[in-house]
């Protein structure tokens, strides 16, 4: 994996020094309400793929601007190009680059970028996860009244909004406070590296999520759907994302149970997030 971890950290600094330069300097345009697309993001993906593709041409890949390659190869790149477009584009520096590798359905490589404060998140398969470098791990926070938590909202809220906010409510009432960045990637990351200690949110896709899902993993953390079951195919992570420093992830998980998810089988659309 040696050659694979290499390209995934070129990868994600090659990404980062195209976004950053378009920081502050770009519009963006409307995929759907809430959901927005700018011309760094398309630039990013097209560098990630160019670099993945002349490494490995044989693998496949899944990446958000509509960039898919499903040849049947054991190996799957999942690629957000800018994670937290709705913060880039409003020129809030704060936002990543996601890189993951799937090998089997099971991520064996995971790469989170925070451009802006020059943090590369770094994790593989069995062999811990790093920041910058240094070995990071979860928190050791063991009761949700002390714990500080993040999450986010789905673009699709119109009709969701009382049971968006009744579970915003029972987790703020059980917790120490609540954040709300706008990078789902980050969010994982830094529940890793135990600035926060849990996570909720649903209507993610997978190129939000499998990176830091293996990174926090990695750290000592845990990460579910919101029954409590792990997840399996890396085209379903995130629809339901619950993550924590494994201690208080009984907690959540009961806060959870206090309000339906709705839609099919208890999961809705899988959406982005904003």
């Amino acid at each position: 994996m040696n050659q694979e971890f290499t390209v995934l950290k070129e990868c994600l600094q090659t990404a980062g020094k195209i976004a950053k330069r378009h920081l502050g300097k770009v519009g963006f345009d409307l995929k759907a309400k809430a959901n927005l697309v700018t011309k760094a993001d398309v630039a990013c993906q097209k560098a990630i793929l160019k670099i993945i593709q002349k490494n490995f041409p044989q693998h496949d890949f899944l990446a958000e601007e509509d960039g898919l390659k499903n040849s049947g190869s054991a190996y799957k790149w999942i690629i957000d190009p800018i994670d937290g477009t709705t913060n880039f584009a409003h020129g809030m520096p704060h936002f990543s680059v996601s890189v993951a590798l799937a090998y089997k359905n099971d991520i064996i490589l995971g790469g989170v970028y925070d451009v802006c404060m020059d943090e590369m998140f770094l994790a593989r398969k069995g062999k811990g996860a790093t920041l910058n470098g240094k070995k990071i791990r979860v928190s050791s926070v063991k009761k949700l009244e002390n714990a500080l938590l993040v999450t986010g909202f789905p673009y699709v809220r119109e009709n969701r909004m009382e049971e968006l906010l009744n579970r915003f409510e029972n987790f703020i009432l059980s917790c120490h406070d609540i954040r709300r960045l706008g990078s789902a990637a980050l969010d994982m990351c830094w529940v890793a590296a135990g600035r926060f200690d849990g996570y909720w949110e649903d209507c993610l896709n997978p190129w939000d999520i499998a990176a830091g899902k293996l990174i926090l993993e990695e750290a000592g953390g845990k990460v579910t759907d919101y029954s409590g079951k792990k997840w399996t195919k890396p085209e379903t992570f995130g629809r339901q994302t619950l993550a924590s420093n494994g201690k208080i992830h009984r907690e959540m998980f009961d806060i959870i149970k206090k309000g339906s998810c709705g839609g099919r089988n208890g999961v809705p659309p899988m959406k982005e997030r904003v």
